[in-house]
């Protein structure tokens, strides 16, 4: 579509200008565009609330840690089966991954094995990251801009799981314990750890406690885990408080509160 200027020239429409659109100009049309088709789309296909799995896409069968890749399949599967159980006229606690491979992977996999959907919150990097297989129809997105990618995850996450992983897997994760000690987000998110000798190996939490860095209280932000039984346990006991709300708000504002009101 083109418009004609004074001079009879003909030149595209500003929207449909892909070179303004890609221009850096044009940059805060694209993240805004980052922001409302993930919303139109669980809007439209009554996605509401998300169960995130995080953690590495380097594992494979041959690795060490090959075992966490069953037990987030397995745990996905679990979750997806009792959530299609609730009889919601809403999907409630879909799992959603970043949407690549190794523990992504397994959770959409289980997650698709159950029978329910599943999301991936994919994002263009230079290595590793290409969407897997099992992620739902429609529901792969492709995100350039890595904090649009992680609103969405904190978006509509009402729990997230933290598998072993790297440096994206640990950004993610103080990303939401960061949101949920400063009271950014309105209503409190599961954060379960995956694996408590990696997870006490790689982060000592009490020390950061000890050495004043954060209060003893922020300990209680997470539950560390081993098990699928004990995860899926925590999460049933932990989610109830959203149960009766049979059509939640797809996420909702946080109202901050007054300089010096309780919240």
């Amino acid at each position: 579509m083109t418009r004609i200027d004074q001079a009879g020239v003909a030149s595209p429409l500003a929207y449909h200008d892909k070179q303004f659109l890609d221009s850096e100009e044009g940059r805060p049309i694209r993240i805004l565009s980052e922001y409302l088709q993930p919303l139109e789309v669980f809007q439209r296909r009554r996605i509401h609330d998300t169960i995130v799995f995080f953690g590495s896409a380097r594992l494979r069968e041959s690795d060490p840690l090959v075992s966490y890749l069953g037990d987030a399949r397995e745990l996905a599967r679990s979750i997806t089966s009792w959530s299609e159980s609730l009889g919601s006229t809403a999907h409630r606690f879909v799992v959603c991954t970043g949407g690549g491979g190794g523990i992504m992977e397994a959770a959409n996999r289980g997650a698709a094995e159950a029978g329910g959907r599943t999301i991936g919150l994919n994002i263009g990097l230079p290595h590793e990251q290409r969407p897997n297989a099992f992620i739902t129809p429609g529901l792969s997105f492709q995100f350039h801009y890595f904090f649009m990618r992680k609103l969405w995850f904190a978006h509509v996450a009402r729990a997230i799981v933290a598998f072993p992983g790297g440096f994206g897997t640990l950004d993610e994760l103080f990303e939401f314990l960061t949101l949920l000690q400063t009271g950014k987000i309105g209503e409190r998110i599961i954060v379960l750890l995956y694996g408590s000798s990696y997870w006490n190996e790689i982060i000592n939490f009490k020390a950061l406690a000890r050495h004043g860095m954060i209060d003893e209280k922020d300990l209680d932000l997470f539950h560390t885990v081993d098990s699928t039984t004990e995860a899926l346990a925590i999460l049933k006991q932990k989610l109830v408080i959203h149960m009766d709300a049979k059509t939640p708000a797809i996420a909702p504002s946080v109202t901050p509160p007054e300089r010096g009101a309780t919240a």
